[in-house]
């Protein structure tokens, strides 16, 4: 017998992918946070793919001896290696997750009880960062909210490098799910200034691409209106030295960014 023209255990198979999630991560020597990122999805996945850039550690021991899928392929940018791990899930609906990234268990159970229906496009979900062993509750990094449960039928990968971000239809359903998508980002300030020494200039070498210019002003009023949102607006001050320590880090950061715009497009080259 046919059901809705479809042969009964093909249904099923349909139906238990209609209902399955592929969760996929990116890494590169990741060694000393895969672990707990993998362990903390494999109750919500029915796949693991782990793309890797060629780590230089035990990323891929450590992934391999989890039973995750494991392909390498060469980073031509974050964008562009989050899209070509997208594409090797074998199911409609993709959770993407940082190797430093993990669920705590109320968003776990939330994806959980989410998989029964999977009636929305895509889901959002508020990241926790720890800076420093610290976990920040205000300033612009709380609650931070993303998207990353989402339909690969109804969105794709965008934004602008090294910052990338799901874009969904503009009919697209949003679910928002309870719990906290938790981010060890930083265990120290000095690994906090590299990192945006490194991420300043990639997004510079962006804006330039794009023919975006800026001025000497335009550079005081873009940091200064960081710093007054996070530290003020967003109350980055309630978490003490740290929260105060990220948005002077953060409206530096945007200072650099342009002011690295401003050195390419006086040079005329990347």
């Amino acid at each position: 017998m046919k059901m809705f023209g479809i042969l009964p255990h093909k249904r099923l198979i349909f139906l238990l992918k209609m209902n399955s999630i592929s969760v996929v991560i990116i890494t590169l020597n990741e060694e000393l946070t895969i672990a707990r990122c993998i362990k903390s999805v494999i109750p919500v996945a029915d796949e693991i793919i782990v793309v890797d850039s060629h780590s230089r550690d035990r990323t891929k021991e450590i992934c391999r001896n989890l039973g995750v899928q494991f392909y390498e392929h060469p980073f031509e940018g974050y964008i562009q290696q989050q899209a070509y791990a997208t594409s090797l899930a074998n199911f409609e609906y993709i959770f993407t997750i940082d190797a430093d990234e993990a669920l705590d268990k109320t968003l776990c159970n939330s994806i959980l009880e989410a998989k029964k229906k999977l009636d929305c496009d895509a889901y959002s979900m508020n990241r926790m960062n720890n800076y420093c062993g610290k976990w920040i509750r205000h300033g612009s990094w709380y609650p931070d909210r993303k998207i990353r449960l989402w339909n690969r039928n109804k969105g794709r990968w965008g934004g602008r490098n090294p910052h990338n971000t799901v874009k969904m239809d503009h009919d697209s359903k949003i679910g928002y799910l309870n719990g906290e998508l938790l981010h060890y980002c930083y265990d120290s300030v000095e690994a906090h200034i590299n990192q945006f020494n490194q991420f300043t200039s990639i997004s510079a070498r962006e804006l330039f691409l794009e023919k975006r210019k800026v001025g000497i002003f335009g550079i005081f009023v873009k940091s200064m209106a960081n710093f007054v949102q996070g530290f003020f607006f967003k109350l980055g001050f309630l978490d003490g030295y740290y929260g105060i320590t990220i948005c002077f880090i953060n409206s530096f950061a945007t200072f650099m960014k342009y002011v690295k715009l401003r050195e390419l497009n006086k040079n005329g080259s990347v």
